[in-house]
């Protein structure tokens, strides 16, 4: 492994100026940066510790305003246990509940969580690839693509990992960016980037920039909240196919549909899909024909044409359970 420094932060400020040095990283958890610095897609000349970063690097508390602030440097198991996240935004509360093991959980941190390096076993090998930079092309294209993206791919399909990304779209979370110079606020769903816009990083974070913090608007709190997720080996592996879906009680009882493991960002069923299915009184043949026109764009490679029907299954089941007269746990 490639040697390095290690410096913890004592502050938000001090972690700023110490990243904003060539050569620096954050560090949250390390869950998925040791992985990295293992397998050289990482070479650090200093490591950047954030969980120490002031009081307000790990706090999970509520605003006054009725929303939410999440520090980047909380355990994702605290996020998935704090009863006011169960309580308000338990789709968040779900999905941190199913990263992983609960010993990654306990040691992950919800910036680091959100901010992954995608699972491509083409990436994360020395194997030519267009995405490491040893190849000019997506082996995955014509090779094992299992697990790779149905939409939004090209020229490379990898799929994003996280699992609080797909809920936090879902609930219109903001990103906190810190760094040198100045203080910024991002829409998670402007946060990632696609392959197609460049290849080198998955978010739209600079040289120097780490996530500080995560927060959820009062509007998303309450009403009908889930998030589903299927996987190949029992209840500790990367989504195969996940959804987040809430309705709303602020409005009109809007809904949000996110998908993850399908595209190299969470992807969100905009427009008409969510607008139908806000409308509600659905019948079997409304379900059916949405849960089809939702995927109409999904180009699925050789070996992952799966994740078509596994995607429609999950929005039939939350079309059906955002809607139950007695909340989404009630049997039909």
């Amino acid at each position: 492994m490639h040697p390095f420094a290690y410096h913890a932060a004592t502050s938000l400020d001090d972690a700023a100026l110490r990243l904003a040095a060539p050569g620096t990283m954050p560090l949250g958890g390390g869950t998925d940066l040791l992985v990295a610095l293992k397998e050289g897609l990482a070479r650090p000349e200093t490591l950047v510790d954030l969980r120490r970063a002031g009081a307000d690097a790990s706090e999970i508390r509520e605003l006054a305003d009725g929303g939410m602030r999440i520090g980047a440097a909380a355990r994702v198991a605290d996020v998935a246990a704090h009863a006011a996240v169960r309580d308000r935004f338990p789709v968040l509360a779900e999905a941190a509940a199913s990263v992983g093991t609960y010993a990654l959980r306990a040691m992950g941190t919800i910036g680091g969580n959100l901010c992954q390096r995608p699972r491509c076993w083409y990436y994360r090998r020395d194997v030519p690839c267009l995405k490491n930079g040893r190849g000019d092309d997506c082996p995955a294209k014509e090779g094992e693509n299992q697990y790779h993206a149905i939409v939004a791919g090209g020229p490379c399909w990898i799929v994003h990992p996280s699992d609080p990304a797909v809920a936090l779209t879902a609930l219109d979370a903001t990103v906190e960016i810190t760094g040198a110079r100045a203080r910024r606020r991002v829409a998670i769903a402007d946060f990632y980037v696609l392959p197609s816009e460049r290849l080198d990083r998955e978010t739209v974070l600079g040289d120097g920039e780490f996530v500080s913090a995560v927060e959820i608007p009062p509007d998303a709190a309450g009403g009908v909240q889930r998030y589903y997720k299927v996987m190949q080996r029992g209840a500790w592996d990367f989504a195969l196919v996940s959804l987040a879906a809430v309705r709303r009680t602020a409005g009109d009882g809007e809904v949000r549909l996110v998908l993850g493991g399908v595209a190299p960002r969470p992807y969100r069923l905009y427009g008409s899909i969510e607008e139908d299915v806000s409308v509600g009184n659905l019948d079997e043949t409304d379900v059916e024909t949405l849960a089809a026109r939702a995927l109409y764009d999904a180009e699925p490679l050789a070996k992952n044409g799966y994740k078509v029907e596994v995607a429609a299954s999950l929005l039939r089941r939350a079309m059906r359970d955002l809607w139950r007269a007695d909340g989404p746990d009630a049997q039909p």
